[in-house]
């Protein structure tokens, strides 16, 4: 896993602070983006394998961001993560290719199972 990169996307510091700590002891190269404009700087820069988004963010939401990430045809992985239980835009983020996402507040063990099964793939 040491070679693999990770974008984490919230508008939350804690949060990204939180999943940074936890996945810097599975040797993930993380990287860390506050809102959507940030977080498409640093998909050019470094070309995350997978990215944890956060799906509401001021200016540019996470729905935003998958549908420029599918613009540019960008082909990294993502997950959202979400701390509101809206169908509808859970639904159209997997239609915009999410993988899976997760409801705040998440399970941080089920969270790491799915980001390793994720790059492992």
């Amino acid at each position: 896993m040491s070679e693999k990169k990770l974008l984490v996307v919230d508008d939350q510091y804690g949060i990204r602070v939180l999943i940074s700590e936890v996945f810097s002891r599975d040797g993930l190269e993380i990287f860390q983006a506050a809102n959507g404009m940030e977080a498409l700087e640093k998909i050019q820069q470094v070309q995350p394998d997978l990215i944890l988004l956060d799906m509401k963010m001021p200016g540019m939401d996470g729905l935003e961001l998958l549908r420029r990430l599918r613009y540019i045809k960008h082909r990294c992985k993502v997950i959202m993560m979400t701390a509101y239980g809206e169908l509808d835009m859970v639904d159209e983020a997997s239609k915009l290719g999410a993988l899976a996402h997760f409801t705040k507040p998440f399970d941080i063990v089920e969270l790491r199972t799915e980001v390793i099964r994720q790059l492992a793939s």
